[in-house]
């Protein structure tokens, strides 16, 4: 199947459920890839196309649904996963970032030991929307010294601008949405 007909496939799988969780939100639900051998295995290959012939140490995944993609890159790209949790819990050492929502705020929390200066890493999250929590968690990666080769998102929700709070990284978005 080419690039094209492995995106339209992904595309028509991805579920839009309109005023979910509240009103006015367009949720994208990825059940439907997730659920397909054949789908959930053609994004993961997609997702780590960028990363074949590059370095990678660790592939960094955002709680909780970006836990999914990133260990399943980490697996394809033989390499080690790390988590970016929600505050309280990770029961070592670790770094914090706390940053701002429009209902309020949120703190996301990185072990201390996961990475090492200068270590090529992939941050994956599963949507990108106004970037608030993929800036925060690259921030984390950069107080550890991690070198952010690439931030890899499954679903972008372009209207919302997330990428330009991101512009300093090397992102790719597998699938754009505008609603």
């Amino acid at each position: 199947m080419t690039a094209t007909k492995n995106i339209e496939a992904l595309r028509g799988a991805v579920k839009s459920i309109p005023d979910f969780p509240k009103a006015g939100i367009m949720f994208k639900d990825i059940t439907p890839v997730l659920s397909s051998p054949e789908l959930f295995s053609q994004s993961i290959t997609m997702m780590c196309a960028p990363y074949q012939n590059k370095q990678v140490s660790k592939v960094i995944g955002i709680e909780a649904r970006g836990f999914i993609f990133a260990v399943a890159m980490a697996l394809q790209l033989n390499c080690g996963f790390i988590p970016i949790r929600k505050k309280g819990k990770l029961p070592r050492e670790m770094v914090a970032q706390t940053y701002q929502l429009e209902y309020g705020e949120k703190t996301l929390e990185l072990h201390c030991d996961s990475i090492q200066a200068n270590e090529p890493v992939i941050l994956v999250d599963d949507v990108l929307a106004t970037g608030g929590t993929s800036s925060a968690a690259a921030s984390l990666i950069e107080q550890l010294h991690g070198d952010i080769i690439g931030i890899e998102i499954f679903i972008e929700l372009s209207k919302l601008s997330g990428r330009e709070r991101l512009k300093s990284y090397n992102l790719h978005s597998l699938l754009q949405y505008e609603d």
